[in-house]
């Protein structure tokens, strides 16, 4: 696990034309921000947004909290002038929606080399078609500077002609190809939005679901479904006391040639999963530290 491991158990689109939204921002708990400047934004506010989001990510006045600026696509007529902008503010991440190829990857990272993103700049593609889901693992190749995948749930099913039930039957497909394209790359991977903000079970039935999959987080609409996603995608005390248990165990058994824990017999891959929900557990703490001294 690499050292900067950031936790995204909870990513927060923000509307970015709304400036009492871009405030309580700073307030709430989330892992991570997406300063919106495409789905949430009129087009009659486009411009004035992108200046507030930029403004934003670049205060530095959200703690440790992943601040990053979705554009809009690249066949509208603000994409050019979101990315030169985004790339001016130097948010955690560009966020760009329908990315489809790999081509399309390495024309924006070209584009945010012209602009001179700083390097801490990372770009998030968010996979929404039946063509991108065949294409994840060509497209989270095609460039180390493209970091996490975000799921675009809603866009896919309207491509499927899907339904979204309980479950998510008609997407899993979809869903899975993108999660084993994220594991084989070395990227994280972020779930899709839950629509209905009332259903408090269904969310966090979905947010289950996306953790038993392997999501390393879910993206959210709506503030009161930050903390189901906290502490849904959050190791538990138990698996936190246990991982310990395990590298306590390899530790002690070092050269023994078999090592056991609670009767359990450890390999490496026990060790590696022990490792990742510790480094979890570790970031998870630092953005709680920052959030109540802030």
């Amino acid at each position: 696990m690499t050292s900067d491991f950031r936790a995204r158990r909870s990513v927060l689109y923000m509307p970015s034309s709304n400036e009492r939204a871009l405030e309580k921002a700073k307030s709430i708990a989330c892992d991570g921000l997406i300063l919106d400047l495409e789905d949430a934004v009129a087009p009659d506010a486009k411009v004035s947004a992108r200046a507030s989001a930029c403004e934003a990510a670049a205060s530095g006045a959200y703690g440790q909290r992943e601040v990053t600026i979705r554009v809009n696509g690249a066949d509208t007529e603000w994409h050019a002038d979101d990315v030169r902008a985004a790339c001016e503010a130097g948010p955690d991440a560009i966020v760009v929606p329908k990315v489809s190829s790999a081509d399309a990857v390495l024309r924006l990272v070209d584009a945010m080399a012209s602009h001179d993103a700083p390097e801490h700049t990372k770009l998030w593609a968010m996979l929404e078609t039946p063509y991108a889901m065949l294409h994840a693992e060509e497209i989270a190749a095609a460039s180390d500077r493209l970091t996490v995948l975000v799921m675009g749930t809603n866009d896919l099913a309207k491509e499927l002609y899907a339904e979204h039930v309980p479950g998510r039957q008609p997407l899993l497909a979809g869903l899975g190809l993108s999660l084993l394209a994220a594991r084989a790359t070395g990227k994280a991977i972020l779930d899709g939005v839950y629509n209905d903000v009332k259903n408090t079970d269904g969310f966090l039935a979905e947010c289950q679901q996306g953790r038993e999959m392997g999501f390393d987080g879910k993206t959210l609409i709506h503030p009161g479904q930050v903390d189901g996603a906290n502490t849904t995608f959050a190791p538990s005390s138990e698996a936190v006391e246990d991982a310990r248990g395990i590298l306590q165990a390899w530790e002690d058994g070092a050269g023994s040639g078999v090592v056991t824990y609670n009767g359990r017999m450890i390999e490496n891959l026990h060790v590696e999963s022990a490792q990742r929900t510790l480094t979890l557990h570790d970031a998870i703490r630092a953005l709680e530290g920052d959030s109540q001294a802030g």
